[in-house]
């Protein structure tokens, strides 16, 4: 007989359920941007995981650095490059794009304001 795994539940103080709207994430951030000049907004914490919107304008260099946790960028909006490791990679919207733990890796070459939803597992320590 197999035995069933018992589901995790989330501690207390956390939901175990959240929705977000773009629209609102994008307003948030774009008044968090004009009040402090950040880039990327954080939506979603939990020690597996973060979840933010980072948005680059058309001609912008993006000033990331290597994170030390796995991430995975949806590009919603926009055309650009992406360099990981050192290999390029056109972006628009629709793709996804898997960056490993301490790659080096930066957006380039953008053409269309690029709005990329990002997820990182475990949650970002930075």
């Amino acid at each position: 007989m197999r035995s069933h795994p018992t589901p995790e539940v989330p501690p207390v103080d956390e939901p175990p359920v959240e929705a977000f709207e773009l629209p609102a994430l994008e307003a948030a951030r774009a008044e968090a941007q004009r009040r402090t000049g950040e880039l990327y907004l954080e939506f979603l914490r939990r020690p597996s995981m973060s979840c933010g919107l980072y948005v680059l304008e058309a001609g912008a260099t993006d000033p990331q650095e290597p994170h030390q946790e796995d991430e995975v960028y949806v590009v919603l909006d926009g055309r650009a490059m992406i360099t990981v490791a050192g290999q390029d990679q056109p972006v628009g919207p629709g793709s996804v794009v898997f960056v490993a733990r301490t790659a080096p890796h930066r957006f380039h070459d953008i053409t269309q304001r690029l709005s990329v939803l990002v997820f990182f597992a475990p949650a970002e320590s930075g």
